[in-house]
């Protein structure tokens, strides 16, 4: 395969994912948004939402002060920020189009689609009127383009390509989102919140999971009350979890194995050795040397395979 065309697969399901991220994320924060908090809580929860996504800079430059209507529409319609959703749809689809003669009809007018439905629905004002209602059709959207991808494509080179993009970055987005919560709260893991609300707990727990389709999930594998350390271990080590992070270092690796040669050993290695850590990882010792500095490392190492895809696969930078 021309390595132009894997760059172009890659990053067109890296857009897609990175657009769906973007979407759950900010569906709970506004979720969140709705209950009773004082001014100063509802600005520190859109504010890491900003953390996560290392915007909050670029959002001082042009916003003054941070208020849910304006973190809204500047990561799902501003143009100038080129991780809002606005942006990656239409970079997904560009990448789409570059390389229609590899993919289905069926993927190609599904993106297609996707991007000409999304400005409709701005035009209208959809975000203004139902900001929910926007971000559960984006989701939607994502859901419809991976299975339409799984359900139509032949299973060759080009497939595991769209799979590696997607898998490392939602493995990425994952941990992002980890780091930045659990850091809020990381006095819970050393008891010296005992007076914090408990209904205020819940629902900062819950918003976590949801945000991954996790809620659901928690309650069938754990069967308890939420607590930090199984919500942390949920979405790092457990392989059953599409979510996780061993789960999608697990998918990366199988995936960069099919595509696999001579030039990326080196890659395939760190992949491998990444994977073979987290399936063998304990929650109990990743918390007592720290969630923060273990999240850090492991984007690091996420952000260095990145790299080696991209040096020995696809167009240099």
């Amino acid at each position: 395969m021309l390595s132009r065309t894997a760059d172009h697969l890659f990053w067109m399901s890296r857009y897609i994912e990175r657009a769906e991220n973007t979407a759950r994320m900010l569906d709970v924060n506004y979720q969140t948004s709705l209950l009773p908090q004082s001014a100063a809580v509802a600005e520190l929860g859109w504010r890491s939402l900003l953390s996560i996504s290392e915007l909050i800079s670029d959002y001082n430059t042009r916003y003054n002060g941070i208020t849910a209507k304006q973190v809204m529409e500047f990561m799902v319609s501003d143009e100038r920020n080129p991780s809002s959703i606005l942006c990656c749809l239409r970079a997904a689809r560009e990448n789409a189009r570059a390389v229609r003669g590899t993919l289905t009809t069926e993927v190609w007018e599904t993106m297609n689609q996707t991007w000409l439905e999304f400005n409709r629905l701005l035009r209208s004002g959809a975000l203004a009127k139902d900001p929910a209602s926007v971000f559960e059709w984006v989701k939607f959207r994502s859901h419809l383009s991976r299975g339409v991808t799984v359900g139509t494509m032949l299973q060759d080179e080009a497939f595991n390509f769209i799979r590696i993009g997607s898998f490392l970055e939602r493995g990425d987005n994952t941990a992002r989102l980890l780091d930045v919560k659990f850091h809020a709260v990381e006095s819970d893991f050393y008891g010296a919140a005992t007076e914090r609300d408990a209904e205020y707990d819940f629902y900062h727990w819950s918003a976590i999971l949801r945000s991954v389709s996790g809620f659901e999930v928690y309650r069938k594998v754990y069967r308890n009350v939420i607590q930090p350390e199984k919500v942390a271990e949920l979405l790092i080590l457990r392989q059953d979890m599409p979510r996780s992070l061993a789960h999608c270092v697990s998918k990366v690796h199988s995936n960069l194995k099919m595509v696999a040669n001579d030039q990326s050993v080196d890659t395939l290695r760190r992949a491998g050795r990444l994977r073979a850590d987290l399936d063998y990882a304990r929650i109990d010792e990743i918390l007592s040397t720290g969630l923060h500095a273990f999240l850090s490392h492991f984007l690091d190492r996420v952000g260095d395979l990145g790299l080696g895809i991209s040096r020995d696969f696809l167009v240099p930078a």
